[in-house]
C-alpha cells in the first residue's frame, strides 16, 4: 500500500539546505557568540521557520556538532595538501597564517568556544570531542611526515600534537590581543620556531643560515700604532 502523504526527501537538496543553515548559524555565532545566538536567530538568518529547522537539526547543539564535523573534514583535506607539498614546514606555516593569523572568523569562534566550554559542561564535552578528533588528525599527519623523514622521528606525535594545537589557539588569539600585530614578522618567528621544533636534526644542520662574518670567529682587537 502506498503512503501518498509522505514526501520523498531529495538527498542532494537536503544536504544543500543543511549547508545553508550551517552558514547562517556560523554568521550568527560570529556576530552574537555561541551563547547569545538562539535557534530563532539562526532561523531568521537562514530564512526558515523553527519547524523547518528541526527537519535538519534537532537542536542548537546539533548544529554546533555539524559545524565541528565540517571543520574536521576540511582540516583533513588541508593536512593531505600539506603532506603533498615539497616543504612540509613551509606548507604548515602557510596554513597557520591563512587559517589562524589572518582569518578573523576562526579567531572569534575559537576564543568564544573555549570561553563557553569553561562555563558550560555540555559545550565542554563538544569541545573535548572536537579536540580529541583534531589531535588524532595531527597525530596521523605527524606520523606520516616522520615516516617520510620530514619531521623529527624523535618527537612523540601525540604530545607534539598537543603543543601544535596550543600553538594554533595562541596564533588565533594574537591578532585579538594586539590589533596592530605585525603578521609578517610573526610568520617569520613562527617559521624559526616550527623549523627548530619539527625538522629532523640532520635537516636543520643543512638548512641553517650561515653565521654573520662579524660573529663567525673570535673577535680580534687591532691596536693602532
Amino acid at each position: 500500500m502506498e503512503m501518498s502523504g509522505l514526501r520523498k526527501v531529495d538527498p542532494v537538496k537536503h544536504e544543500q539546505k543543511r549547508k545553508e543553515i550551517l552558514g547562517a548559524a556560523i554568521r550568527c555565532f560570529i556576530r552574537d557568540g555561541f551563547r547569545g545566538a538562539s535557534t530563532t536567530d539562526i532561523c531568521a538568518e537562514a530564512g526558515i521557520s523553527p519547524g523547518h529547522l528541526y527537519h535538519y537539526f534537532p537542536s542548537k547543539e546539533a548544529i554546533i556538532e555539524a559545524m565541528i564535523d565540517l571543520g574536521l573534514a576540511r582540516s583533513a583535506e588541508r593536512f593531505e595538501r600539506i603532506l603533498a607539498a615539497d616543504d612540509v614546514i613551509e606548507a604548515l606555516l602557510a596554513d597557520i597564517e591563512q587559517t589562524s593569523l589572518r582569518f578573523r572568523p576562526a579567531q572569534i569562534l575559537n576564543l568564544d568556544a573555549l570561553a563557553e566550554a569553561a562555563r558550560n559542561p555540555e559545550f565542554a564535552r563538544i569541545i573535548e570531542r572536537h579536540t580529541d578528533a583534531f589531535r588524532r588528525l595531527w597525530g596521523d599527519f605527524l606520523r606520516q611526515a616522520q615516516a617520510q623523514g620530514r619531521v623529527d622521528a624523535g618527537l612523540d606525535p601525540d604530545a607534539t600534537a598537543n603543543i601544535l594545537i596550543a600553538l594554533i589557539d595562541g596564533s588565533r588569539a594574537l591578532p585579538i590581543r594586539n590589533p596592530k600585530l605585525d603578521i609578517k614578522q610573526s610568520v617569520e618567528h613562527l617559521r624559526t620556531m616550527l623549523a627548530r621544533f619539527l625538522r629532523p636534526p640532520e635537516a636543520q644542520s643543512t638548512t641553517s643560515r650561515p653565521r654573520s662574518p662579524r660573529t663567525s670567529g673570535p673577535l680580534k682587537l687591532v691596536r693602532k700604532r
